[in-house]
C-alpha cells in the first residue's frame, strides 16, 4: 500500500511535467493546460484524491518561487513603480476583501459575515505567473510587466495577514479593528526587517566559498530560512522571502561567471517543475471541494459562483481605474508616465488566482474555539475553487487576445534596449581594448603579437557587431552582415567539433568525463552565440 501511494505521488510530477512540455510544444499557456488535466485526472477511475496541505504548500512551494521572482526582478524598476504596485498588493488586496466579503454576506443566506470576509482575504491575492508569462511572451511594455510582477511579490504578504485577522474573528478568537493594522503592520515591519538583516551575511558567504555549487547551494536554503525565521517572530515570511531575494539578486553581479551560469539554470528549472506541479495540483482539488455540498442546489452554487467572480474582477477594474486617474497618486517625478486606459485594461484583466488561495482555504479548519462547525466552510472551499478556476480560463485564455486587441506592446522598448546594449557594448570594447594596450605597454617581455592581434580582433568584432545586430542579421541591401554570418559558421565549426569529440569517446579514444569537459566549453560558446 505504501509503494501504492509513493507511485501516486511520483505520478504528480511526473504528469505535470508532461503536459506542461506539451504545452509549450504547443504554444499553449502551460498553467491553462495543466489546470485542465489536473480537472479531467481527478475524475479518472482510480485516481485518489490529492487533498492540498496548506502547511506544505505555503511553506515547500511558495518561498522558492517567490524568491526567484525577486531574484530575477529589478530593484531599480520596482522602486520606480513603488506608488502603483503598493496600491495593488495592499489597497487593492484590502478593497477586494471587503468587496467580496459584503457581496457574499448579502448573497449566501448561510454565510455571516466573519466568513464571508474570511472568502473575501482568500480570493483577493492575484498569482501572476499566467499572466506575467503571457505578458512576456507577448511583449508588452515593462512598466506594465513590473508592475505585475511587484504586486505578485507582495500580495499574499497583505492577503494572508488578512486572512488570519478575518479567520480569528470567525472562529471567535478574538478580534478588534486596531488588532488588525497592529497585526499587519508588525508582520510588514518584522519581514522587511529579517529580509534586510538576512541578505547582506547570505551575499557576504557567498562571495567568500569561491564554489559554484556550494555558493548556489546557499541560495536554495535563503527563501526557506527567511520564510521559516520571520513566521516563527509573527511577521510575514513573504516580505522576508521577497526582500532578501531582492537583496541577493541585485548583488548577483558580484558572483563568479560560473555560479551566474549555473544559479540561472538551476532557478528556471526550479520554477518550471513547482509551477507545473502546482496548477495539476489545483485541478486536482475539484474532488474534495465538491464533497459536503450535496445539500446545496447546483443552480444556487453557479449563481453564487458567477456572482463571486464577477466581484472579484469588477473590483479590480474599478480599483485600478479609480486609482489610476486620481490626482496625486503618482508623485510628480511619475506623473505623466501613466499607463493610460489600454495599460489599466490590461491590469484589471491580470488578475488570475492561484494556488495560495487554494491553499488558504484547505487552512481554514472545520470548526470554532466554541466547538461549532465553521460556517459555511464547504461554501467557501468552493467558491475560492470555481473563483481560481474562472480566473485562470476566463481571463487566462483571454488574455493574449485582449493584448493584441488593444495593440499595446513594448516593440519601441525593444529597439531601445537593443541600442543602448550597442551603446554599452561599444563603450566596454573600448574599455577593453584600452586595457589591453596598457597590459602590452606595461608587460616587461615582449608578449606574442599573434595573441595580442587575435584579442583585439575579438574587441572589435563585439563592438561591432553590438552595431550591425540592431538592423537584424541583414544589411540595407539584404545581404548576410559579417556578425550574422560569423555565428553561422561559427555554430557549424562547433557542431563539427562536437561530433569529432563523440566520436572519439565513442572509439574509446577519450573518456566520457573528458567529453564532458570539453562539450561544456563549446556549449557556453555556443550559448552566447545563441543569445543573439
Amino acid at each position: 500500500m505504501e509503494t501504492t501511494h509513493a507511485l501516486w505521488l511520483l505520478a504528480v510530477p511526473v504528469t505535470a511535467l508532461i503536459v506542461a512540455g506539451f504545452a509549450r510544444r504547443a504554444g499553449v499557456a502551460a498553467p491553462l493546460a495543466l489546470v485542465v488535466a489536473g480537472m479531467v485526472l481527478a475524475f479518472l477511475p482510480g485516481v485518489p484524491e490529492f487533498e492540498l496541505d496548506p502547511e506544505f504548500v505555503l511553506y515547500a512551494f511558495l518561498p522558492p518561487l517567490l524568491f526567484s521572482a525577486a531574484w530575477q526582478s529589478s530593484y531599480y524598476n520596482l522602486r520606480e513603480n513603488l506608488r502603483p504596485i503598493a496600491l495593488l498588493s495592499v489597497g487593492l488586496v484590502l478593497f477586494t476583501t471587503v468587496a467580496v466579503g459584503f457581496a457574499a454576506y448579502a448573497l449566501i443566506p448561510e454565510m455571516p459575515l466573519a466568513a464571508a470576509l474570511v472568502l473575501g482575504a482568500i480570493v483577493a491575492p492575484p498569482d501572476a505567473v499566467a499572466a506575467v508569462s503571457v505578458a512576456q511572451r507577448l511583449g508588452l511594455p515593462r512598466r506594465l510587466v513590473t508592475i505585475l510582477v511587484g504586486e505578485s511579490l507582495f500580495n499574499d504578504a497583505t492577503a494572508l495577514t488578512l486572512f488570519r485577522v478575518a479567520l480569528a474573528a470567525a472562529v471567535g478568537a478574538g478580534f478588534s479593528l486596531g488588532e488588525g493594522v497592529e497585526r499587519f503592520l508588525f508582520a510588514a515591519l518584522a519581514g522587511t526587517a529579517i529580509g534586510l538583516a538576512l541578505g547582506p551575511p547570505l551575499h557576504w558567504l557567498r562571495s567568500r566559498l569561491r564554489d559554484p555549487l556550494v555558493e548556489n547551494a546557499v541560495a536554495i536554503v535563503a527563501p526557506y530560512a527567511a520564510y521559516l525565521v520571520a513566521e516563527s517572530v509573527h511577521g510575514s515570511g513573504v516580505i522576508a522571502v521577497v526582500v532578501s531575494g531582492l537583496y541577493l539578486g541585485h548583488r548577483f553581479t558580484d558572483s563568479p561567471a560560473l555560479t551566474r551560469l549555473l544559479g540561472q539554470s538551476f532557478w528556471k528549472l526550479v520554477v518550471f517543475v513547482l509551477e507545473s506541479v502546482v496548477f495539476l495540483l489545483i485541478g486536482l482539488q475539484l474532488p474534495p471541494v465538491v464533497d459536503g455540498l450535496s445539500r446545496h442546489g447546483w443552480w444556487s452554487l453557479a449563481w453564487w459562483a458567477v456572482a463571486i467572480f464577477g466581484v472579484v474582477v469588477a473590483a479590480r477594474f474599478v480599483w485600478v481605474f479609480a486609482t489610476g486617474y486620481v490626482p496625486g497618486v503618482f508623485s510628480a517625478k511619475e506623473r505623466g508616465r501613466g499607463v493610460g486606459w489600454r495599460g489599466n485594461v490590461i491590469v484589471s484583466w491580470a488578475g488570475m488566482r492561484g494556488v495560495v488561495s487554494l491553499a488558504a482555504a484547505f487552512a481554514v479548519p472545520f470548526v470554532t474555539s466554541a466547538g461549532g462547525d465553521f460556517p459555511a466552510r464547504d461554501l467557501v472551499l468552493f467558491l475560492t475553487f470555481t473563483t481560481v478556476l474562472a480566473t485562470l480560463l476566463v481571463q487566462g485564455v483571454t488574455f493574449p487576445a485582449l493584448i493584441r486587441a488593444l495593440g499595446v506592446h513594448g516593440q519601441r522598448e525593444i529597439y531601445e534596449d537593443t541600442v543602448a546594449e550597442a551603446g554599452a557594448q561599444d563603450a566596454a570594447a573600448r574599455a577593453a581594448l584600452d586595457r589591453l594596450e596598457e597590459l602590452v605597454g606595461a608587460s616587461p617581455a615582449p608578449l606574442d603579437e599573434g595573441v595580442v592581434e587575435r584579442l583585439r580582433t575579438l574587441a572589435e568584432q563585439r563592438r561591432l557587431g553590438a552595431w550591425e545586430r540592431l538592423g537584424g542579421g541583414t544589411g540595407p541591401d539584404g545581404a548576410e552582415v559579417p556578425s550574422a554570418t560569423y555565428r553561422r559558421l561559427r555554430r557549424e565549426m562547433l557542431a563539427a567539433e562536437r561530433e569529432t569529440f563523440v566520436r572519439q569517446r565513442n572509439e574509446r579514444r577519450i573518456d566520457d568525463e573528458v567529453l564532458n569537459r570539453v562539450l561544456r566549453e563549446l556549449d557556453l560558446e555556443e550559448a552566447a552565440l545563441d543569445r543573439h
